[in-house]
């Protein structure tokens, strides 16, 4: 019989910033964009009892919480924190998942005939709290869904086991919304049937379901009933990297638009070279004011070099922005990636990749703004999140201009 165990760090964002500075404790914390446009990625549970909630518009949570202390947050804490946890759990379990910046699957299967997957999983968590001081809780069950749905219950900072055979009364008197998949459209949905509790779910029959809500319908009646077969999958390397900055105020400054779209590019192109990466495929994209939303790529020999990938970047940008609106957002997106280092050209100076090692030392030792081009200085907020370190991308990896 399979044991799957989920693990999710309580409000992993505001619990790093709190081990930073202590003065945060017991006080409400949001996380986030702090411009009216901004969202909020994390927040406190002191901060939760005003009705705030994670995506929540940061306006709207300060209107709720006036004396909510706001950090725009700082994606390299989160990835060093979250890389330390990785580690423990890489240590202590062959088979684990990593789906999100805070959150694991661990597959015990088979390591109950030891010493019992209570005891493993338990020693694991206090291992975790003890060594990074960071609050986390776990579900343990047969399968994902319960083992979530069991954390969600745990929260905060504790732990359930469900044993097997008793995953449908413990789902039954649950609300819908903690079925995962199950978002606030679906929620609707389902209350306007008269279904709010799992236990609902569980006595309908599946082909009901079905008609209601396709194929989404029988995988909803599946995880109220406590089945489900999703496998562990261990992490599996990036094929892809992007970077977005959506703006306080839509702008047609063409000199500030080249200027962040050069910071942006240099700054990627740095984390491909931190990773030993290489990229095949570059593209731009653009959203209006309208919200209309553009993109165009383009294919290159495999490259992480700044005077190959930048004036292409630029290039795409120029030829993408023709319609002299409003501009909302922009992204590059690196796809296509490799293992490897750059090769040179017959006709390329070598000394080039000396000076890209020496702007890396010093990046790597500084800060990733520490050495710039200066047509790029006025790009505020630069990530230092490193994709390339086995973490999934954090919330906070798009920062808002």
């Amino acid at each position: 019989m399979k044991s799957i165990m989920h693990m999710d760090l309580d409000t992993f964002f505001v619990s790093c910033e709190r081990l930073i500075d202590s003065r945060l404790n017991g006080r409400p914390v949001l996380i986030g964009g702090v411009s009216d446009r901004g969202v909020v990625a994390s927040c406190s549970y002191e901060a939760r009892r005003f009705g705030i909630h994670s995506a929540m518009p940061m306006r709207m949570a300060k209107q709720l919480c006036p004396e909510a202390i706001v950090l725009r947050g700082n994606s390299g804490t989160y990835t060093k924190f979250s890389k330390l946890v990785t580690e423990i759990i890489k240590e202590e379990v062959p088979l684990y998942e990593k789906s999100s910046i805070d959150e694991f699957y661990l597959d015990l299967t088979g390591m109950d005939r030891f010493f019992g997957c209570q005891k493993i999983a338990s020693e694991l968590r206090t291992k975790i709290i003890r060594e990074t001081g960071l609050p986390i809780s776990f579900g343990l069950s047969k399968n994902k869904t319960v083992s979530k749905i069991a954390t969600g219950e745990a929260k905060p900072n504790n732990e359930i086991n469900i044993q097997q055979g008793t995953e449908k009364p413990f789902l039954a008197p649950l609300s819908v919304k903690k079925i995962p998949m199950v978002g606030s459209k679906t929620y609707r949905s389902l209350c306007d049937l008269g279904v709010k509790k799992i236990e609902t779910i569980q006595e309908m029959p599946i082909e009901l379901m079905e008609n209601v809500f396709g194929k989404n319908g029988i995988t909803i009646w599946k995880k109220a009933n406590g089945i489900d077969n999703t496998p562990v999958i261990p992490y599996q390397e990036r094929k892809s990297i992007s970077t977005e900055r959506t703006f306080d105020r839509d702008t047609i400054d063409v000199k500030k638009l080249e200027g962040i779209m050069t910071a942006m590019a240099e700054n990627l192109v740095f984390q491909l070279r931190r990773g030993n990466k290489l990229t095949a495929c570059v593209a731009v994209k653009i959203r209006y004011s309208d919200f209309q939303t553009y993109t165009l790529q383009k294919k290159i020999p495999y490259s992480a070099s700044d005077h190959t990938i930048i004036p292409l970047v630029l290039e795409l940008y120029r030829k993408l922005y023709n319609r002299r609106v409003l501009i909302r957002l922009i992204g590059i997106r690196f796809s296509h990636l490799v293992e490897g280092a750059h090769q040179i050209s017959l006709f390329e100076d070598p000394t080039v990749l000396d000076l890209y090692q020496a702007m890396d030392n010093i990046r790597n030792r500084y800060g990733d703004r520490a050495i710039m081009r200066a047509s790029g200085m006025n790009a505020r907020s630069i990530s230092r999140w490193n994709p390339f370190n086995g973490e999934p991308p954090p919330l906070l990896a798009n920062r808002r201009q």
